[in-house]
């Protein structure tokens, strides 16, 4: 968070990327899942960097056979609210019930203070998502965070929030109100919560279809403009 420098008034900077390892078999695959999910809301932006075999990011080599792709991660929102005097507190990371295109409730929850590694990456690798489902019928379980906000800067949230959506940065699931909870989890007083979609949600739904997917979350910090959009890689 401390180290995210995006500025997306002039869209330069550094946003923080997780990075997932797959087949280069099953590139073609992957690029069109990750155009679905962002064409369904389910991704924090439409950027992504693809890594061949042999390049380099966060100190870690994609290794033959491979391909790496970096998407942003959601922590990066904290990053850029952070830069504009907002402080979150990143509560926890879990799975959300989606019913007929409505969030209803967290379902299963992992506290960031509770693990030394990624909430999401431990749900993901649960098996009990069921994004594919979600993106089908509308109905299914998902991945998403949940952040406290005071009261004090419920106005510039909205406004900070609305540009990030204008350039595309639309992972923001939910804002709760003040002192209320929030998918069915209690916020600390004085605060109000804000859910986020997970940046992990379509390595959940390249997982649940049975591909070879190795994801690390929150890897390291890439320049914006080294990102492509999804769209123009599809």
């Amino acid at each position: 968070m401390f180290r995210t420098t995006l500025d997306i008034s002039s869209m330069e900077g550094n946003m923080i990327v997780n990075l997932s390892m797959i087949n280069a078999s099953d590139l073609d695959d992957a690029l069109n899942i990750i155009h679905m999910a962002v064409n369904s809301g389910l991704t924090v932006s439409p950027f992504l960097k693809v890594l061949n075999a042999g390049e380099t990011i966060g100190g870690l080599m994609i290794r033959k056979g491979d391909i790496g792709i970096a998407t942003m991660c959601s922590i990066t929102i904290d990053g850029m609210l952070l830069k504009a005097g907002i402080m979150t507190n990143p509560k926890l990371g879990g799975v959300v019930q989606i019913k007929n295109g409505t969030p209803v409730r967290f379902t299963d929850v992992l506290k960031y203070a509770s693990t030394t590694i990624d909430r999401l990456e431990v749900l993901m690798s649960q098996d009990i998502t069921s994004v594919t489902e979600m993106l089908h019928t509308g109905s299914g379980k998902i991945l998403a965070n949940l952040r406290e906000v005071h009261l004090s800067a419920r106005d510039d949230i909205n406004s900070i929030l609305a540009d990030m959506m204008d350039v595309g940065i639309s992972g923001i699931m939910e804002v709760g109100d003040p002192n209320t909870r929030v998918l069915d989890v209690p916020v600390e007083r004085d605060h109000l919560g804000v859910v986020v979609i997970g940046g992990t949600n379509p390595m959940a739904i390249m997982k649940e279809q049975g591909f070879d997917i190795r994801t690390s979350a929150m890897s390291t910090l890439v320049d914006i403009n080294e990102m492509s959009y999804i769209a123009d890689l599809v």
